[in-house]
């Protein structure tokens, strides 16, 4: 029987249950797949607690890798390794995933490193080519620069010609950035004071960071909210984006910038042809048992991991 985690009622990484669950049957243009590795991602733990409502019980996870064992799409075989986003129930062994929310992993590429790189390379992708196109010779702030997101938007924004300034928050997490490119690194706190001002900042910590990340801003610079690590940023007067000098604030979200098929799939080659060529290295910070999603909850909570946690079944 299928195992999976579970969460019944909305709560801390202690409602998380690992369960027996009836074994997925995909419908038409559906996948069933064999679970290799689940991403973990903050998003879940806002559905876990209760701040993304989801309707429960439910099974958590939104993105993994593994390899097709029933295929009810013509675009996939049995046998093909595929990663996949945006599919609520991935914190499984077994999981229907809709064709449309999917893409085959290229031969070559690790089912870890795909798992691993799906919804946080498809996030860097769009932050650095569409929210803002990032171009040589631009100052890019970056938030929480060794965690998941943040180390792929470092790589990138210097493959791009970018300088990069980073923020985080220990010694250890400094030569993570520095080691993915970011030429300044600081910690929180009066970071403004402390910089040139920069185009763009790539804020995914969110309420102890707005201010600031507002003030580091040059005048017409944008202000990329694509996250809330730190609680949710209070209601904004537009008039502060005049005074800080024209700049423009957005709050992304993945399912704005993959409209269609083929920009999805688009963004997701150029991922998986970043990390094959070497432009990007994905970092696993953490492998943990399905049964230990509590713990990798804890962990990713309390900002001790860097790189991607990921659920191995």
């Amino acid at each position: 029987m299928p195992k999976a985690v579970v969460v019944r009622s909305a709560g801390g990484p202690e409602v998380l249950e690992h369960s027996d669950v009836p074994s997925p049957v995909p419908g038409d243009g559906e996948l069933l797949v064999k679970v290799g590795a689940a991403g973990v991602n903050y998003i879940d733990t806002y559905q876990r607690s209760g701040q993304y409502p989801v309707p429960l019980p439910t099974t958590l996870g939104l993105e993994g890798a593994g390899e097709v064992v029933t295929s009810n799409s013509p675009g996939f075989a049995v046998g093909d390794k595929v990663a996949w986003m945006s599919v609520l129930g991935s914190y499984s062994s077994e999981v229907v995933v809709p064709a449309t929310a999917a893409v085959k992993v290229p031969d070559g590429l690790d089912v870890e490193l795909a798992a691993a790189s799906l919804l946080q390379g498809i996030t860097a992708h769009y932050l650095v080519h569409s929210t803002y196109a990032v171009k040589e010779g631009d100052r890019v702030l970056v938030h929480a620069a060794a965690g998941g997101v943040g180390l792929l938007l470092t790589q990138w924004a210097k493959a791009k010609g970018a300088t990069v300034v980073a923020t985080v928050s220990t010694d250890e997490k400094e030569a993570l950035a520095r080691e993915a490119g970011a030429d300044e690194v600081l910690r929180y706190g009066d970071f403004a004071s402390q910089i040139e001002k920069v185009d763009v900042v790539y804020d995914g910590v969110g309420a102890s960071t707005f201010d600031q990340s507002l003030a580091s801003l040059k005048p017409r610079g944008m202000l990329a909210l694509f996250g809330a690590s730190s609680g949710p940023v209070p209601p904004v007067d537009p008039q502060r984006l005049n005074a800080a000098g024209s700049v423009y604030l957005t709050r992304p979200s993945t399912g704005a910038y993959m409209l269609t098929r083929e920009e999805f799939e688009g963004r997701a080659a150029d991922l998986f042809d970043a990390i094959r060529t070497g432009v990007l290295n994905i970092r696993i910070g953490g492998r943990y048992k399905l049964e230990e999603a509590a713990q990798a909850h804890t962990d990713l909570q309390s900002r001790k991991t860097t790189g991607k946690l990921l659920l191995l079944p």
